[in-house]
């Protein structure tokens, strides 16, 4: 049995263990910089999804907030394989395409 490793916040560890190696509980994939909360909204192949959170944006010349939508690609390991609609806690890794610097590490 493969030794699940501690990537250094507070999140619960996956019961299943994977092979993937950018998978940052049990491949190479380290986590550092900023941690995300949404919900996922697309799901593409090779492990990608797409993670959308809302947020409120200042407007100074009309003194409102109006609503905006923040969209991240993410990669998805089998242990945790979240699905469309879950709500997901993604943490920021190095690069592992062009488009995915991220990887989710707790659904909630």
């Amino acid at each position: 049995m493969k030794k699940t490793r501690n990537i250094g916040i507070e999140v619960e560890i996956p019961k299943k263990e994977c092979k993937d190696l950018h998978c940052p509980f049990h491949g190479k994939a380290s986590t550092r910089g900023r941690i995300f909360s949404g919900t996922i909204i697309k799901k593409d192949t090779h492990q990608t999804i797409v993670v959308e959170w809302s947020r409120l944006y200042y407007l100074k010349k009309f003194e409102r907030y109006e609503k905006r939508r923040s969209r991240i690609r993410a990669h998805n390991p089998p242990c945790i394989n979240a699905k469309i609609g879950d709500t997901v806690t993604i943490i920021e890794t190095r690069p592992i395409s062009k488009t995915k610097s991220f990887v989710v590490v707790q659904k909630t």
